[in-house]
């Protein structure tokens, strides 16, 4: 990172502590407070996806963007700003500068805190799920910038698959083409956010996570740029069928057609209508493997913190 990057960076006190002390940190990204969940459940889930990872021993880092500067940790207070907001930006590769530069509120995708993690030394990020190629993509080109980003910027992102509103093939074949390994952890296949289950194997499947930390040490010391995307299922519990997620996806991918949303307005669009039509099933699902996720990503985290020492 270069000093000119370093000066829009500021770290919480908890975060730059743990990286002084050689502790672990693990990234968690914004716009899922900000675009992803209602007020209040996104900031309550927030602190207890925070909670989760101080748990286990890392120090979690939510990232966004105030005032002019990458904030890399959040305080309670500016947590709660992200969730009540409702102004904040949807911030990717594309929109860091401009946001940095307007010193506007906002939140980052994937793809934007991959860049923000990256450059604050983290190595480990935790999401939801991940973007990727939108359905009829073949037509409308259609493709989310955090596949591209994942291709290029050396962080481990923990995932509960993709959202079964994309082209999950597509979306995998993507990252194949781009040279993007595809773990999974606890099923040999690839999950689908709201299901444990997205139809097609990932790459490889590696539970434990030493092994997975091997793994990602192994490709970044051979000098092979990019990302690695660890996949894991929703728990069983709180999985949602999948004939019923797919149904829903199509009636509301539908009504986003006959309304002109396209671009970034449509997964907040198909996420919140998938949530009514659920009559809210599906936002307990949500939180319910985001936790999940943030469990095996504070593990993955601490492993790869003992696979540098060795």
């Amino acid at each position: 990172m270069t000093n000119l990057a370093h000066s829009w960076l500021i770290r919480s006190a908890p975060v730059a502590a743990a990286q002084a002390a050689g502790r672990p940190v693990v990234a968690l990204e914004s716009t899922i407070i900000a675009h992803g969940m209602p007020y209040p459940e996104n900031v309550r889930t927030a602190r207890e996806v925070e909670a989760v990872i101080r748990g286990l021993g890392a120090e979690p880092a939510t990232i966004a963007l105030m005032a002019g500067r990458i904030r890399i940790g959040l305080s309670d207070d500016e947590l709660e700003l992200l969730g009540r907001s409702g102004q904040a930006h949807k911030v990717s590769r594309r929109d860091l500068p401009a946001v940095l530069a307007s010193g506007e509120l906002g939140a980052t995708t994937v793809a934007g805190t991959m860049i923000c993690a990256a450059l604050a030394g983290i190595e480990v990020f935790v999401t939801g799920g991940i973007g990727g190629v939108h359905r009829g993509a073949q037509e409308t080109f259609d493709i989310s910038a955090d596949l591209q980003e994942l291709a290029k910027t050396s962080v481990a992102v923990v995932c509960a698959g993709a959202k079964s509103i994309l082209d999950i093939g597509l979306t995998l074949e993507y990252l194949e083409t781009h040279g993007v390994p595809v773990l999974s952890c606890e099923q040999d296949n690839f999950a689908a956010f709201y299901t444990r289950d997205s139809g097609f194997r990932a790459d490889f499947r590696l539970d434990d996570a030493a092994q997975q930390a091997i793994f990602i040490r192994t490709k970044w010391d051979l000098g092979l740029a990019g990302g690695v995307v660890l996949s894991t299922p929703v728990p069983e519990a709180a999985a949602m069928a999948r004939g019923e997620i797919d149904a829903l996806t199509e009636q509301a991918l539908s009504e986003a057609k006959e309304q002109g949303i396209t671009g970034k307005a449509v997964t907040p669009f198909l996420l919140g209508r998938i949530k009514a039509l659920t009559g809210g099933r599906s936002l307990a699902t949500n939180i319910a493997l985001v936790k999940h996720n943030a469990e095996v990503g504070a593990r993955l985290a601490l492993a790869l913190a003992q696979a540098a020492v060795h």
